[in-house]
């Protein structure tokens, strides 16, 4: 039988955390963060692929260091160099990863080698993607929210075909004349996910770090370099899913993906959006899922027409969403984004979130 949240909680209270004071020393209140977080890591099975094979020469322990990303995340080291520092100075965190001397740990490009094979193969996507099917699979989520956040790269951007310099034939107006075959007008990328997979949607959204804009809260646009990372959130502030796109592609691009990524993962009765996802094939999508959607109204210039009271209550909910962005960039090392590439900085994000969807799967019980 599988331990529920509370049993893994009462096992760390009464037995695991006196049983670690004894073995390595006393812990802080950031080594019981961290090991809290590693009990609820379903990362076993997940690692057999990065296991020595029997061929060449042995790598040093893959799972300790996929621990240790974790830890980087838990205690907000920048930089790897900085998580090296730590494990070198921090006798107890060192020991909680698994090695037991300074001089065991490996050095900075043994680490950055398997970051390279986890963020190949999505190891921390699939761990957090566990975790959650773990923790909510068979239980009922009320609502999930979704928004998108900017992610600040440190890469160039791609840069954009430069424009033709002969200009287009302007588009002709009206009905065509008879016999006149005018070129079809391909179809929008909103159009086509409802119908197609999971794996197909995500493999045409883009991914290259670009140059994105949008408006803050006060109304005022704001430029970055980088990506920006798509998140569904349930209640409890918990991340479900995630997504990673070029910073140019609009919030909308990626509510059809998240939502069927979501519905692999939890059963939930209400989607919660703002008004850049307010589409006819969004609305569409989430009640063919048999959820309801509500988003607010985008008035395109028009009158803007206000939720009803009830979906205006439950819109309120939507919140959980920007707090988990707030939360991922302030303590579990968005802000630190040091990678480049998209595998990596997704890799990099996800560490942090797997830290952070722990946390508050805890914060239930409290």
């Amino acid at each position: 039988m599988a331990l529920t949240l509370q049993d893994v909680w009462q096992h760390l209270q009464r037995r695991l955390f006196p049983t670690l004071v004894e073995e390595v020393g006393e812990l802080t209140d950031k080594d019981r963060e961290f090991v809290a977080v590693m009990a609820l890591v379903p990362a076993g099975p997940l690692m057999e692929p990065y296991r020595w094979q029997g061929i060449g020469r042995k790598p040093e322990e893959r799972h300790w260091i996929f621990n240790s990303f974790i830890a980087k995340a838990v205690y907000q080291f920048s930089t790897t160099r900085g998580l090296l520092d730590g494990l070198a100075a921090r006798p107890v965190l060192r020991r909680l990863c698994g090695w037991e001397s300074a001089g065991e740990v490996p050095e900075e490009w043994t680490f950055s080698r398997a970051f390279a094979e986890f963020s190949a193969g999505e190891l921390p996507q699939q761990v957090h993607a566990a975790m959650v099917r773990a923790q909510q699979g068979d239980k009922l989520v009320g609502h999930l929210s979704r928004d998108a956040t900017a992610i600040q790269g440190h890469e160039r951007p791609l840069l954009k075909p430069a424009k033709a310099t002969v200009p287009a034939a302007p588009k002709k107006r009206g009905r065509p004349k008879k016999g006149e075959v005018r070129p079809e007008v391909p179809p929008k990328r909103l159009a086509l996910q409802p119908e197609r997979s999971l794996a197909e949607n995500l493999a045409g959204l883009p991914q290259p770090c670009d140059i994105g804009c949008k408006k803050n809260s006060k109304g005022h646009t704001e430029h970055w370099i980088g990506y920006k990372l798509h998140l569904d959130v349930m209640d409890g502030d918990i991340p479900v899913s995630a997504i990673l796109t070029s910073a140019s592609v609009h919030d909308s691009q990626a509510a059809i993906p998240l939502a069927q990524m979501s519905a692999q993962r939890v059963t939930a009765l209400y989607e919660l959006m703002d008004a850049a996802y307010d589409a006819p094939a969004i609305h569409q999508f989430v009640r063919a899922l048999g959820h309801v959607p509500i988003i607010d109204p985008n008035p395109r210039g028009g009158e803007p027409i206000p939720l009803d009271p009830a979906q205006a209550q439950r819109f309120k909910e939507r919140s959980a969403a920007e707090r988990v962005n707030s939360n991922l960039k302030d303590n579990f090392g968005g802000r630190f984004v040091r990678v480049r590439g998209a595998a990596k900085v997704m890799a990099h994000l996800m560490f942090g979130l797997i830290a952070l969807t722990a946390s508050q799967f805890y914060q239930r019980l409290c």
